[in-house]
């Protein structure tokens, strides 16, 4: 059943142009009569009857008049004439027949009703780009457009029963499924669309059965899904004969009982064995041969008058001679747009094409077999023109389950026995090592640690929060369980496989999601991307996201005892200083060579020391810059003085400056931990000695990842932590400045650590939840009920007293709507300078003290040196003008003696061992020995004055040391020289510049 149409001048079918752009239509006839269609029909050999060639020539005919006139299908001036061909059972002269008959008249597109075996026709028209659409085959071969780049169908590929399973799946909340197929083209394309639409479900395909005629027996197959998983829904895709085998294997297997659920396709609802109880899909209006017809030609036409409207059509290919020269170049365009086409209102329902050109959104029967194995329609798979979608409808109470069970059944096997993987996260698990035994506590659970490398067992105990939990889920649902840590130590994140759609999950969803365990217990966040691929219970705890900092307050020197240096960088202190001393230098240097200056002032009585010297200069800038009265030392020149005020000016600034600068700096010091939360522009835009980062594959991890506005933030963390621990630790020793966690592990780390704490509001808020696995709905939500007991009767609190705040610290805290006081901290360096200041004074006042006593002992000594001298002076004067009258006299009475008897005698007598004088006045030794004893009791008495005070002022010892031994004198002015010796010392005694007593 074909149409075609032509815009060319030889064509006698359609239609031509006129010079001024209008269509005519000629030649018009009504060919829906039943003389004409008899007469068509014997024009070929068909293997039809007579009546069904009739028929599906009146169809075609009659939609392609009704097509002609529906104005707002096709335009004014188009018009579209109808051609029949009757299939052979030879695909030679199908072949012949649609070159000859069909080609030559210049045909657009083709209409094919292609139940019986049609292939031939299909590839001929499509490879020369013709539009040709279906209408009764659902074969998975005509959607590969490489074979057939050009065909579409107006009926359902048998692959979209797919999507009515994963609906009936879904209304059920069966989350597991064995699937089982054949092992041909339709069934490898049913078996992928269904994985598809099965992930995006959250439905896991946990075993997947080929069914290959040649080898029928899968009982080995089945028998090991029966026992291996605990999944009891299965979904079977073949045709009515192999379908019975299959039936019969499950029959013999006892897999038909009230816990297992049968689904099957529309080939395997024909078996004559199916077991009560079965589900299956039937497409609706598929024998509706003539709504078929109506709605090809009416998506043809609409297309073709959207053609001609955006594009200039080329002449369509007349014959099929020269292959691969005569194709269509306007063929692929139609195609396009026959794909984009919707009808509303199709005589079978809701027309509309997917990318390949297959139909979709068809309306489907939900088949039940009952008790008398009849086929029961249950529900509807429709389109609904109030919604503009797809609908599901179903009447549960209608339906018959296996063994004639009016209750749905779980869809998996219940288990009584639980494998629990959990993960060391403080304060909900807290691990330690097992006795030497390898026992544990009475309070604590064995949790093993397995390495699969090494193929060893690390043991382990666990106790807190989940620990207390698991034990009271259990003794609460009378189940038991085997208790083991993850070995990749994550929460679970996933990964694509080379790039392609296939996710790889870790951690504590892996464990669930490859079937490595039943249940998780630990603070494992709920969100999105896990729930596809695990259950999750109701929280037991609600959290957020927050971020830990360490206490810090800005301090831009290293230790806050030079809190009062702050203002001043380095360089400008040495400046200042530097600058004191050279003006300083300055003031000393003019008022010292000014002619004005106290120096060189005439008539003026300032001494030296009244002057400004050098250290004056010094103590008039150091009491400037410091505000302290300046009460003497002040420069009288007038270029001094103007270097003076300049000073004052200067040091004016400079304090101003300081004191300003230094209330800026430690008045207003805030606290580091002022991020106001994930907005914060620290985080937005760090910089690069501010790190911030969070666990590798947790959810924290995957929450980054899914928000597009935190992008920028993901791009820019640290390298990632394998987990809370180390991170915590990191912030601790300040590598790192913020942590980005799960608010309940961070606020129980800052109330236990003073020196912690939180910063900004919670964001991405969400809870801790127990994971299971997928089509575990029975125990989720008897867990879930379990939970929501606990909360009511205060039990999650209980747990929070006894495991998250045992250790909280009451720190104190200072609210920061109010600026930062002093403390003794910020001026500790003042007071520490002050101090020095102190001692530096004692140490110089000591070394002042024992200066003054030494210059004081000294001069002391030179006065009683001056003293003594005075005194021996007129000893002396007195004692030798008493010894020059006696050697007068004696000269005298020498004369007067006779003889030298006399002087010999003399000088026998003065020759004695005790005491002589000498003095270079006279050669004449004489006999002193009076004169010296005079001069002894006159020291004697000397020293009696002087001992008391000499004893007292240094220390002297016994009063026989004070006893004068020798004296040597020296008179500077004379060349008198004289030495006393006494018969004790037996030396001489040489001649010094100073008295000494000895």
């Amino acid at each position: 059943h074909n149409f075609g149409y032509n815009n060319t001048l030889k064509t006698r079918l359609l239609c031509v142009l006129t010079e001024n752009g209008h269509q005519i239509r000629r030649n018009t006839h009504s060919l829906h009569s039943p003389q004409l269609l008899r007469a068509v029909a014997d024009q070929y050999d068909h293997s039809l009857a007579n009546n069904d060639v009739i028929l599906f020539t009146h169809w075609s005919l009659k939609a392609i008049e009704d097509l002609n006139e529906e104005t707002d299908v096709v335009s004014a001036g188009i018009t579209f004439h109808g051609f029949s061909v009757i299939k052979d059972s030879n695909p030679i002269k199908n072949t012949l027949n649609v070159c000859e008959k069909l080609f030559s008249s210049l045909i657009s597109g083709v209409v094919v009703e292609d139940r019986a075996p049609s292939d031939s026709i299909t590839y001929t028209t499509t490879y020369h780009n013709i539009p040709t659409i279906g209408i009764t085959n659902r074969e998975a071969i005509l959607s590969d457009k490489s074979i057939y780049p050009t065909y579409g169908r107006t009926v359902a590929s048998l692959s979209n029963q797919a999507d009515v399973w994963v609906e009936i799946l879904n209304h059920f909340n069966f989350n597991c499924v064995v699937f089982i197929h054949s092992n041909d083209i339709n069934g490898r394309r049913v078996q992928k669309r269904f994985e598809v639409l099965a992930d995006v479900s959250n439905i896991k395909v946990e075993t997947v059965i080929e069914y290959e005629p040649s080898f029928p027996d899968i009982s080995k197959q089945l028998e090991e899904t029966k026992t291996s998983s605990t999944c009891r829904v299965f979904i079977v895709y073949t045709d009515s004969e192999d379908s019975e085998a299959i039936f019969q294997q499950i029959i013999h297997l006892n897999m038909i009982d009230a816990e297992y659920v049968w689904i099957v396709s529309e080939q395997a609802l024909m078996a004559k064995n199916r077991p009560t109880g079965l589900l299956a899909v039937k497409l609706q209006n598929v024998d509706n041969i003539e709504g078929h017809i109506r709605d090809s030609v009416f998506v043809m036409g609409s297309a073709i008058r959207q053609m001609y409207s955006r594009y200039n059509i080329t002449k369509p290919p007349s014959d099929c001679r020269d292959l691969g020269q005569n194709q269509w170049e306007s063929g692929l365009k139609l195609f396009e747009i026959i794909k984009k086409q919707t009808l509303y209102s199709g005589r079978t329902g809701h027309v509309v094409f997917d990318e390949r050109g297959d139909r979709i959104n068809s309306d489907y029967e939900i088949i039940n077999v009952n008790n008398d194995k009849i086929n029961e329609i249950v529900g509807l798979y429709h389109y609904s023109d109030s919604e503009s979608k797809m609908k599901f409808t179903l009447n549960e109470s209608k339906i018959v389950w296996s063994e004639n069970s009016p209750n749905k059944p779980f869809g998996y096997e219940v288990p009584n026995h639980f494998r629990v993987v959990t993960i060391n996260e403080r304060p909900f698990v807290w691990v330690s090592e097992a006795d030497a035994d390898g026992y544990c506590l009475p309070q604590q659970i064995p949790c093993p640690l397995y390495n699969s490398t090494t193929g060893t067992e690390h043991k382990l105990c666990c106790e807190g929060y989940c620990m207390d939990l698991l034990k009271t889920l259990a003794l609460g649902l009378n189940f038991t369980y085997s208790l083991h840590q993850v070995e990749d130590g994550l929460y679970g994140g996933f990964s694509f496989v080379n790039n392609s759609g296939r996710k790889v999950w870790t951690g504590l969803v892996g464990e669930l999601y490859y079937n490595r365990a039943d249940m998780v217990i630990a603070p494992l966040t709920i969100n999105p991307e896990r729930s596809l691929a695990i259950e999750f219970t109701k929280p037991f705890k609600y959290q957020g996201i927050t971020i830990l900092q360490k206490k810090q307050s800005i301090h831009r020197l290293r230790h806050p005892l030079a809190s009062f240096l702050q203002p001043f960088q380095n360089g400008l202190w040495v400046s200042v200083f530097v600058s004191v001393h050279v003006v300083a230098l300055a003031l000393y240097l003019l008022d010292r060579f000014s002619p004005f200056g106290r120096y060189k002032l005439p008539n003026c009585d300032v001494t030296e020391e009244d002057a400004l010297n050098l250290s004056s200069a010094i103590w008039f800038a150091w009491g400037v810059l410091l505000n302290s009265g300046i009460g003497e030392g002040t420069p009288r020149s007038f270029g001094g003085r103007v270097l003076g005020m300049v000073w004052a000016g200067f040091a004016m600034i400079v304090v101003a400056s300081y004191t300003a600068n230094l209330a800026a700096f430690l008045v207003l010091d805030r606290p580091e931990t002022a991020l106001t939360g994930i907005n914060d522009p620290r985080l937005r835009n760090p910089n690069q000695n501010f790190n911030y980062s969070t666990v590798k594959d947790s959810w924290v991890d995957m929450y980054f990842r899914r928000q597009v506005e935190l992008t920028n933030m993901y791009t820019r963390m640290r390298s990632m932590y394998q987990n809370a621990e180390d991170a915590i630790a990191a912030i601790k020793s300040n590598e790192l400045n913020a942590f980005i966690w799960d608010s309940a592990r961070l606020d129980f780390e800052a109330a236990k650590d003073c020196e912690l704490s939180t910063s900004g509001e919670l964001f991405g808020r969400s809870g801790y939840a127990i994971g299971l696995t997928k089509g575990s709905s029975f125990w989720t939500k008897k867990v879930t009920l379990a939970l929501l007991g606990m909360h009511e009767i205060g039990y999650m609190e209980e747990l929070d007293n006894k495991w998250i705040f045992l250790d909280e610290q009451i720190c104190e805290e200072r609210s920061e709507n109010f600026p930062a006081t002093l403390g003794l901290k910020n001026m500790a360096g003042v007071f520490i300078l002050v101090g020095v200041g102190i001692f530096a004074g004692i140490g110089l006042i000591i070394f002042e003290i024992l200066y003054k006593r030494h210059s004081t002992s000294k001069q002391r000594r030179i006065e009683l040196t001056r003293n003594a001298v005075d005194k021996w002076k007129e000893v002396i004067e007195t004692r030798k003008t008493l010894i020059e009258s006696l050697n007068q006299s004696a000269k005298q009475r020498l004369f007067h003696k006779q003889g030298s008897h006399h002087k010999h005698r003399y000088n026998q007598s003065v020759k004695h061992d005790e005491t002589y004088f000498e003095t270079p006045l006279d050669t004449t030794p004489y006999t002193v020995e009076k004169g010296l004893n005079a001069i002894k009791g006159d020291l004697s008495d000397k020293s009696q004055e002087l001992r008391p005070r000499l004893k007292r002022e240094y220390s002297f010892g016994s009063e026989s040391e004070l006893n004068v031994t020798q004296i040597d004198l020296q008179f500077h002015k004379t060349n008198t020289k004289s030495s006393f010796k006494t018969s004790k010392s037996g030396t001489s005694i040489p001649s010094t510049n100073y008295l000494s007593l000895v």
